[in-house]
């Protein structure tokens, strides 16, 4: 009878050894499955859209058109929208006519800071065919006006004036845009109005 208490005595501390062993990897799994879905619900604060055609009106006609193949909606305490795969918007007068189209390679609206930002091969063209192009392109929905910190060039419908700046500001529409450091070069034809020096 003595061996068979001894046996008993011996398994039964390592039977609970190992039963202990095993529910405390059970337990730290547990825990890393927890921590893993805790940060994937953090991650996934955000709505992804593909393919995305979105119409602006207002008092039932259309201001403006955007499309893109990627919106995210940010539902976090800032509520952006972020296009990381491109975005084109194209903007339309009170006669639904396109006024001007912006593209760029990214943009991100700030909706609680009224900002919207174009970045990476910003190119604004106009329905006259002039054509601006920049690295950085800011919308300030309160003040109505573009503005940007990168250089800037402006290729004009004439096809004989272009103009450069190393920072700009302009209106809503592009009809004045004040360049900063800027240079501009037309070149005049025989008929034009602007002298001549030598030629």
């Amino acid at each position: 009878m003595r061996i068979a208490e001894f046996k008993i005595s011996r398994v039964l501390p390592l039977t609970i050894v190992l039963l202990g062993a095993i529910l405390s990897i059970a337990c730290e799994n547990d825990i890393k499955d927890i921590d893993r879905l805790a940060n994937i619900q953090k991650e996934e604060a955000v709505d992804i859209s593909k393919d995305v055609t979105v119409i602006y009106s207002d008092s039932a006609k259309v201001k403006a058109e955007l499309k893109a193949p990627e919106m995210r909606v940010y539902h976090d305490s800032t509520g952006n929208y972020e296009f990381k795969k491109g975005v084109q918007i194209i903007f339309f007068d009170d006669q639904a006519k396109e006024m001007q189209r912006v593209t760029s390679e990214y943009a991100l609206q700030k909706h609680l800071e009224g900002l919207t930002e174009f970045r990476k091969n910003v190119v604004i063209t106009k329905v006259d065919g002039t054509v601006i192009k920049t690295e950085e392109l800011i919308y300030d929905e309160k003040n109505k006006k573009y503005y940007g910190s990168q250089p800037i060039t402006a290729e004009y419908n004439d096809g004989r004036t272009s103009a450069q700046g190393t920072s700009f500001t302009a209106d809503a529409d592009f009809n004045d845009i004040r360049f900063m450091n800027g240079t501009a070069i037309h070149y005049s034809t025989s008929d034009s109005q602007i002298p001549s020096f030598g030629n």
